[in-house]
């Protein structure tokens, strides 16, 4: 496995990350005894970098992160501020509330100090009015965590972050089907030292090539519950595509995917060709999908004229259906 750093944490993470999203039960029933799986699974594989929140299964993800016994070396950031009972409707950030609602990830997790936290797609203005990092850069100074970091779903939420100099990582939505990052976020976060997290690299599963329109997801699924935004934004499901035309997409894409390689690979191969990414989070329902993930590190970088290909392509037949806000 290569390591990257991680921005200004230092942290030498993992290429390919764990996302634990699944082990809340998001993507369909997840037992325990699989949880433990995929967790050990990411240990034996060297995948250091795990990724979850407080609101991931209401704190049942932290929980089995915490109770995971072999932990050395591994690093894990959760996410603070959409946990309904402690931030209602989206509101109250105040230092207590903050405070309160990392104290409670620190107790499910374990341990004394949390490697990072990161806001978790809380609103623009929040954002803009800035109060927020203060808050975090208090509490990083007593102790209550090491780094923070953001969780944002537009490139203008990217640009608020990179305003304040305690921002140490950016958690972006990135993909072949979200290339926007690539012109303006991606270098100045570069040029400021600051980690870039990938989520969604596959497209919730689209960029995986093993979807028909048909395709049917359990309804704890967010695929299934937040398919046209009806939970939360509609970026965040299927990278914000209508269904149906990404699957269409994944087929077109299939004619510029190299000779044996499988099209996951090939999406997260081109991330890792990205110089300002440091780790992809992609989350798995079972063992062998993080080993394919994983795989992805060893194939050779793709050509330049393929990347300029990709990205023409991303304008011309992508980014005119992506819905809500990029």
């Amino acid at each position: 496995m290569q390591h990257r750093v991680l921005g200004k944490t230092g942290y030498e993470v993992s290429e390919i990350g764990l996302g634990c999203w699944q082990l809340g039960g998001d993507f369909g029933p997840v037992g325990d005894e699989t949880a433990r799986q995929i967790l050990g699974k990411a240990r034996s594989l060297d995948v250091n970098f795990w990724d979850t929140a407080d609101v991931y299964g209401g704190g049942e993800s932290e929980s089995r992160i915490g109770a995971f016994k072999d932990k050395t070396g591994v690093f894990v950031a959760t996410k603070l501020g959409r946990n309904g009972d402690i931030f209602p409707g989206m509101t109250g950030y105040t230092r207590k509330n903050v405070k309160e609602s990392l104290s409670r990830s620190l107790k499910r997790l374990g341990g004394e100090t949390l490697d990072l936290a990161q806001l978790h797609c809380i609103p623009t203005a929040v954002l803009r009015d800035g109060e927020i990092f203060n808050i975090m850069d208090d509490l990083r100074s007593e102790g209550l965590l090491r780094h923070y970091g953001a969780s944002i779903e537009t490139i203008e939420e990217g640009l608020l972050c990179l305003r304040h100099q305690g921002i140490a990582t950016l958690q972006i939505i990135f993909n072949l089907f979200r290339q926007d990052a690539v012109t303006e976020l991606l270098p100045r976060a570069q040029s400021q030292n600051v980690g870039i997290i990938v989520r969604l690299p596959l497209a919730s599963g689209l960029l995986s090539g093993k979807f028909r329109k048909d395709t049917q997801f359990t309804a704890r699924d967010h695929r299934s519950y937040n398919r046209d935004g009806q939970a939360f934004s509609v970026g965040e499901t299927f990278s914000g595509l209508p269904f149906e035309k990404g699957v269409e997409l994944a087929d077109e894409l299939t004619g510029l995917v190299p000779q044996g390689m499988p099209m996951s690979q090939f999406a997260l191969r081109w991330l890792l060709d990205q110089p300002a990414v440091s780790t992809i989070i992609a989350g798995v329902t079972k063992p062998a999908q993080l080993a394919d993930n994983v795989e992805a590190t060893k194939r050779d970088p793709l050509e330049p004229e393929l990347i300029e290909e990709l990205r023409d392509w991303y304008e011309r037949k992508v980014r005119s259906q992506v819905r809500g806000r990029i």
